[in-house]
């Protein structure tokens, strides 16, 4: 029984989150005749709209697995974007997958700078020389 346990205890726990349909419903969209509200009735609203613009939505599916503690990996990824002109009809439908993806750092703690770097000696001592005593008079 403890070891029946131990085995159960190390399975991957795989979760999904999101939504992206699958090819059979996407047949059913015909580019160039189908417009929003008929991807709405037919696979739903999206997920996501444009960020910028409102030319297209995006539908993203994702399947995580977590093994004991190790860090979580993300095992499939589903993208369909369905792009519109400004007529609202559909234009394009594009799947994307995890291999087209790129690993895109996020959290990196630093704002880069252009420039030099100055050590604190220089910034302090950087101003001497700078002002000069008619600018110091005029601000009295």
């Amino acid at each position: 029984m403890a070891l029946g346990a131990a085995i159960l205890g190390c399975s991957p726990v795989i979760s999904t989150h999101g939504f992206a349909p699958p090819d059979e419903q996407l047949s059913e969209i015909a580019v160039g005749q189908d417009t929003r509200g008929s991807v709405r009735r037919k696979i739903g609203r999206p997920g996501l709209d444009g960020v910028f613009t409102d030319e297209g939505w995006y539908y993203v599916s994702s399947t995580v697995e977590r093994l004991t503690w190790h860090e979580p990996k993300v095992t499939d990824r589903r993208i369909v974007a369905i792009a519109f002109d400004e007529n609202d009809t559909v234009t394009a439908i594009n799947r994307y997958g995890l291999d087209d993806g790129r690993l895109v750092d996020l959290e990196t703690r630093t704002t880069p700078t252009r420039g030099r770097d100055l050590t604190v000696l220089q910034q302090l001592l950087g101003n001497i020389g700078n002002i000069s005593a008619d600018q110091v008079l005029q601000d009295q």
